[in-house]
């Protein structure tokens, strides 16, 4: 078998929802279907449990996190405030590739249906966040909001239902792209805090 990252699998797994929430995890399993020792399976489930992926529970097992209103209430008041600093600061650091690359997304995310190409267009809002942080020019927040981004990503994945249209991406992210033109570093932090705002709106549907 190819040799694989087990931390990245099983990281990917459950965002990607595979992995239920709730699901139990065997040790001894995972080492099977892998070919490897229950070592490294057992690192892995450490750095998840870390993450706040999976709950390692004294005599039970090993859980897939839950996605509860305590959890996600939490998130939340984390990523409307970090998420809009990181663009704030990132109107006075992003390069004219980086720019550039936010309008191919944002006209790629245009041609797409979000019905046959949900996870091209995950992976395209990830990719425009990700620019955003490395253009922010703080590394502790760029770390922080990597973490806080596996949670949402989670979450695009539970609530898929409920995301029908492109609108949830493109429109903010013109907005955006239009303030850093601009250099108006108040629309741009208006603008991504709308962004959350919107995901948010839909998440409560598909939860409460």
């Amino acid at each position: 078998m190819k040799k694989i990252d087990i931390y990245e699998e099983l990281k990917s797994r459950i965002v990607k929802n595979e992995y239920k929430p709730g699901h139990v995890l065997n040790e001894i399993e995972i080492s099977k279907e892998f070919d490897i020792s229950r070592t490294p399976v057992r690192n892995a489930f450490q750095r998840l449990e870390l993450d706040m992926l999976l709950n390692i529970v004294p005599r039970y097992g090993v859980q897939v996190a839950f996605i509860d209103f305590t959890t996600m209430k939490s998130l939340f008041e984390l990523t409307s405030v970090l998420d809009p600093l990181a663009t704030r600061n990132a109107v006075n650091y992003i390069t004219k590739e980086q720019l550039n690359r936010l309008k191919e997304i944002t006209a790629e995310l245009d041609r797409l249906s979000l019905n046959d190409d949900y996870q091209k267009a995950i992976d395209y809002d990830e990719e425009f966040h990700s620019i955003i942080l490395e253009a922010c020019n703080n590394p502790w927040l760029t770390s922080t909001l990597k973490s806080l981004h596996l949670h949402t990503e989670r979450l695009w994945h539970y609530c898929k239902e409920y995301f029908t249209d492109m609108t949830i991406f493109t429109r903010t992210f013109k907005l955006i792209i239009e303030a850093i033109e601009e250099n108006d570093e108040i629309k741009a932090e208006k603008y991504s805090r709308e962004h959350i705002n919107d995901f948010v709106s839909r998440v409560k549907e598909a939860l409460f």
